[in-house]
């Protein structure tokens, strides 16, 4: 890992936990009157950190390269589709539970947000793609994953991304996920998990970040209001498609394509 990498997951840790510690303070009882929102808040840190460390290390083309990863969207159907994907396995999840309870109710849970409580399973949905998505896929791949490439295969930076994307949200155990072992465990195999089917992805577009930014948020969309078992299938899901696609593409570039690769 370079320098300006190292300095972007510590500036995109500062600026997210000045929203995360005092949710987790206010969760055990040492803070009150902070709101809730402010969890959302905390998704823009990786996007504000990779605009600054993009426009110290790069300055101007820098930042224009970023964007244009941003807004790339001629990537064909087959991906368009990938991108959007955890809304078809949650959708054959909730056609099997409707098959054994006889009753819609997995799908309730679809879109929504627990701070913005007045949204509908649309504005929702949109608004996990602008948050989640937009302000964690600007950082973690828009930023790091293509510079961790440059050092490593496509499995490894992964894993080392994976890793550091499950660190980032160690303060909300404190205040809006349940605090176990299991708990924890789960997480950070699902989250990494994630981290590679993002890579083959990105990788798969030519480095299209605007395709990571509708899975990102379409898995949010997904998991984030749905009962337990539904989150558990559609994860298993995506832990299932990681392993596919290392036994098809391989451990060096999880695509059919070359790794996209940046250097500062």
């Amino acid at each position: 890992m370079n320098k300006s990498t190292a300095v972007y997951f510590v500036l995109a840790y500062f600026i997210s936990w000045c929203a995360y510690v005092p949710l987790a303070l206010q969760g055990q009882g040492l803070l009150s009157g902070i709101p809730n929102w402010l969890h959302l808040a905390a998704g823009y840190g990786p996007l504000l950190a990779a605009f600054i460390v993009t426009a110290w290390t790069l300055g101007g083309e820098g930042l224009r390269e970023l964007l244009g990863r941003l807004t790339r969207w001629r990537i064909g159907w087959v991906w368009l589709a990938a991108a959007f994907s955890p809304l078809a396995v949650f959708g054959v999840v909730v056609l099997v539970m409707r098959l054994g309870t006889g009753n819609w109710q997995a799908a309730a849970g679809f879109g929504q947000v627990a701070e913005l409580p007045g949204l509908n399973w649309l504005t929702g949905w949109l608004a996990w793609i602008l948050i989640s998505g937009l302000g964690e896929e600007t950082g973690w791949r828009g930023f790091a994953l293509p510079r961790l490439q440059a050092r490593y295969s496509a499995r490894d930076a992964s894993f080392i991304l994976g890793l550091l994307w499950a660190g980032w949200h160690a303060p909300a155990f404190f205040y809006n996920y349940e605090l176990s072992l299991f708990s924890v465990l789960s997480f950070v195999v699902g989250i990494v998990a994630g981290a590679m089917v993002l890579t083959w992805l990105y990788n798969s577009t030519g480095g299209s970040v605007l395709a990571t930014i509708l899975w990102h948020g379409t898995y949010n969309a997904v998991v984030a209001g749905s009962e337990g078992a539904v989150a558990a299938a559609v994860t298993a899901a995506v832990i299932l498609a990681f392993v596919l696609i290392v036994r098809r593409y391989g451990l060096e570039t999880l695509s059919p394509r070359p790794k996209h690769l940046l250097t500062d």
